[in-house]
């Protein structure tokens, strides 16, 4: 489970920003993952075939699993993306292809 840590939650800035179309709004200093999680959201994308659901992993870029679309670009690792106010975040079908 993800939880923020008090003294940390405190003393940060809020950012607005959307997903998936709703407005919702993440901390200053979290990357788009961990506003992702505190949110309570699990699943960042689903795989192409099956619908599966993916989710952070590693949470520092090796995994590939947290891919999500920001500002209409895909394949955002965004474990590794800082949030700014204003991102629009969606969930992405499908997976990384080599070269993109």
């Amino acid at each position: 489970m993800f939880r923020r840590l008090p003294d940390a939650a405190a003393a940060a800035r809020e950012l607005p920003f959307t997903l998936d179309g709703e407005p919702v709004s993440g901390r200053e200093g979290d990357t788009v993952a961990a506003a992702l999680l505190a949110l309570g959201r699990r699943a960042f994308r689903r795989t192409a075939v099956s619908g599966a659901e993916r989710g952070p992993w590693c949470l520092m870029g090796v995994c590939h699993d947290c891919l999500v679309t920001i500002d209409g670009a895909g394949n955002a690792q965004s474990c590794l993306v800082p949030l700014r106010a204003g991102m629009a975040v969606e969930t992405q079908r499908g997976r990384r292809e080599v070269g993109r």
